[in-house]
């Protein structure tokens, strides 16, 4: 619990006293300032969550020391404690937001201390709204900056995926339009690589080779050489005879650079690119 301190402003010795008796026995921290210079002196350098003052005071009167406080320290609660006589030049500091109550003297001690701890709830509410509004506003600021960097992220990570789509399609293009004929196989035993020299080359009408499973479209004796050695790379090209055309062939495992599975079969047949050859018979030694 925060520490509560009470500031009383008043000239009369005796009336100062009295309320300090009166109000030590509930466990504040009291002030004392005979004057309103004097408290908002004693303002400049404690936290003080409640004032108490008398409103007759010579040089600065209670309210004109009050509205001052109120400029300078708005969130301590205000209160007059005076005379019948004199409410009516307090009423204007009330309708100003100057004053929070006026009591009267001589005072009854069990109201007057009931004023005094309300007044403190009042304060220390007033207080914890401030503490939890700023920290919702930290958390809100904390929240619009990850959002920031989520954004930029997220703006980053498309661009990327912008700029490897495009790599992509660029590789695609430049694959499509290879002079040799290139076949991926994978692990089930289907076509899933195929560029067009390929489809040229092992299709009969030169339609897409793209899910074709291998042993029906690429020779017995040149699929069992592809599919005979596993993580081979920088081999010498080997010459098969599919039919009557001489092949120069290459095969590579796939997985060194990426994630894949299967086998790579880049054939070289001598084709001009545009150029439809015979079909490899499928099974022919």
């Amino acid at each position: 619990m925060m520490e509560r301190i009470l500031l009383l402003v008043d000239d009369e010795e005796n009336i100062a006293a009295a309320l300090v008796r009166l109000l030590r026995r509930d466990g504040y921290t009291i002030l004392r300032a005979n004057s309103g210079q004097g408290g908002l002196d004693l303002l400049t350098r404690h936290k003080v969550g409640v004032i108490v003052s008398d409103q007759r005071m010579p040089g600065m009167t209670g309210t004109e020391f009050l509205i001052k406080v109120k400029e300078l320290y708005p969130d301590t609660v205000r209160i007059v404690l005076s005379g019948y006589t004199e409410l009516n030049s307090v009423t204007d500091a009330i309708n100003r937001g100057a004053v929070y109550k006026f009591l009267t003297k001589p005072w009854e001690e069990d109201l007057l201390r009931a004023n005094v701890e309300e007044a403190f709830q009042r304060y220390e509410m007033k207080t914890e709204n401030i503490r939890l509004n700023l920290e919702l506003q930290n958390a809100n600021d904390a929240l619009r900056q990850i959002n920031r960097e989520l954004e930029q992220r997220v703006e980053l990570k498309t661009r990327e995926l912008v700029r490897n789509l495009n790599v992509l399609q660029v590789s695609q293009e430049i694959l499509e339009y290879l002079p040799v004929a290139v076949i991926g196989i994978g692990d089930d035993g289907l076509i899933a690589i195929a560029n067009q020299m390929a489809n040229r080359l092992f299709s009969m009408d030169g339609s897409s080779l793209l899910g074709e499973t291998a042993d029906a479209v690429i020779a017995a004796n040149l699929l069992g050489w592809m599919l005979s050695g596993k993580h081979m790379k920088d081999e010498e090209a080997q010459t098969y005879f599919v039919g009557k055309r001489e092949l120069r062939c290459w095969r590579r495992s796939m997985g060194e650079f990426s994630g894949s599975n299967g086998m790579l079969l880049v054939v070289d047949a001598g084709l001009p690119p545009g150029a439809a050859g015979e079909r490899p018979a499928p099974q022919e030694g």
